[in-house]
């Protein structure tokens, strides 16, 4: 399970772990982004994509269920299109990214605010960059009370560090074509439509076998896998009883 670029996957997938509870190997891994002071050198999704597997192979993982969120969901939308074979199912839970092909006019101008938005300095990135990620006329969350922790201090870099990422680097559709496993997409309906309701659209047509569920008091920065933890657990077993199940 990928977090994504603000919070640590131990916080932010401490809800879902819990609902799910011990019958599930679970491993909440944390962004190679934050793995020093700043984010790598030159830094691409390639790098964690290398991290999932190192991962897995130090989990004792085979073939695996791979969730992810964000800026974890377009992470693990780049190791799907690179090790087809280690994947026995892929949640997305509105990635931040899905590559470049057949971008709807909409969704390519909301990815131009973005790559504005990375320049601002680190007080205005972070409003700019939720704001825009929400229905118009929703409004963000407040930030916590009290003084920011340790590792926010770190977020802004590994902000900017992935959306240029994504701008400069491409990701395998072909690859995806490909892919037969099922595939499970979490919308929230308060989340910009512009851009996630746009991209599962565009996925909806890459994947055979894609799944579409639309959480409709949720947005990006109030995701299933915190606040209905839940609902999202009985969708992921189901989708990983599928994914076991000989016909699939």
């Amino acid at each position: 399970m990928l977090p994504g670029g603000v919070l640590p996957a131990s916080l932010a997938y401490e809800a879902l772990l819990s609902e799910l509870g011990d019958g599930v190997h679970a491993v909440a891994k944390e962004l190679e982004v934050y793995g020093g002071e700043r984010p790598p050198p030159g830094f691409t999704l390639d790098v964690e994509v290398a991290g999932i597997l190192q991962c897995a192979e130090e989990a004792g993982f085979g073939r695996f269920h791979l969730v992810g969120y964000s800026a974890g969901g377009a992470s693990s939308l780049a190791f799907a299109a690179a090790h087809p074979d280690r994947l026995k199912s892929l949640a997305l839970l509105e990635p931040a990214w899905a590559g470049k092909e057949d971008l709807s006019p909409e969704e390519e101008a909301v990815w131009a605010d973005f790559r504005l938005i990375a320049e601002l300095p680190p007080d205005e990135m972070m409003p700019a960059f939720i704001g825009k990620q929400l229905r118009p006329g929703v409004e963000a969350p407040p930030p916590p009370p009290g003084p920011p922790p340790p590792w926010m201090s770190s977020r802004p870099a590994g902000l900017k560090a992935f959306i240029n990422a994504f701008a400069s680097g491409e990701l395998d559709v072909k690859a995806l074509r490909g892919f037969e496993q099922p595939v499970y997409f979490a919308l929230g309906g308060l989340s910009n439509p512009d851009y996630y309701e746009d991209m599962a659209d565009r996925l909806a047509g890459i994947f055979s076998d894609f799944t579409l569920e639309v959480f409709e008091d949720r947005h990006h920065f109030d995701p299933p896998h915190r606040i209905e933890p839940k609902r999202l657990a009985t969708s992921l077993r189901a989708l990983w009883l599928r994914a076991e199940s000989p016909a699939s």
